[in-house]
């Protein structure tokens, strides 16, 4: 359950944002889940994949492992698990990675990149700088 509260100055806080899949998830029976919600991430959820033996096994999986953690929601599927984000497109993952980053204000807008002939750095969109979840 999403935690709630105010902030300071007596707004409230708010924990849960929704989104909508440029695809979908397809579940077994073949229907597709657009729409769901995304909770806030904690320093637990940002810590406890680490020790998941998937993870040290294969680091990419790290982002797998905490939208399962964050995802509250997909449609009807409200068990929301490691195995049902590994089903969904390339595109709805890439779609929620860049969501997880902006609800919980670690895309900085922009990134430093430099070109590998000529050394030269330069500024770049977030998105396209890269970084995998859990690494910020």
């Amino acid at each position: 359950m999403p935690q709630t509260g105010s902030h300071d100055d007596g707004s409230p806080l708010r924990t849960e944002f929704d989104f909508e899949l440029p695809h979908g998830y397809v579940d077994a029976a073949g229907t597709v889940h657009r729409r769901g919600a995304m909770r806030l991430a904690t320093a637990r959820d940002e810590l406890s994949p680490l020790i998941d033996q998937r993870v040290r096994e294969n680091p990419a999986y790290l982002g797998v492992v905490l939208l399962s953690l964050v995802i509250t929601r997909l449609g009807t599927v409200t068990d929301i698990h490691a195995g049902v984000v590994e089903g969904l497109f390339a595109t709805d993952l890439a779609y929620l990675q860049d969501f997880y980053r902006r609800i919980n204000g670690l895309d900085s807008g922009h990134g430093a990149v430099a070109c590998p002939s000529c050394g030269t750095s330069f500024a770049v969109p977030g998105s396209v700088a890269g970084g995998r979840l859990g690494e910020a």
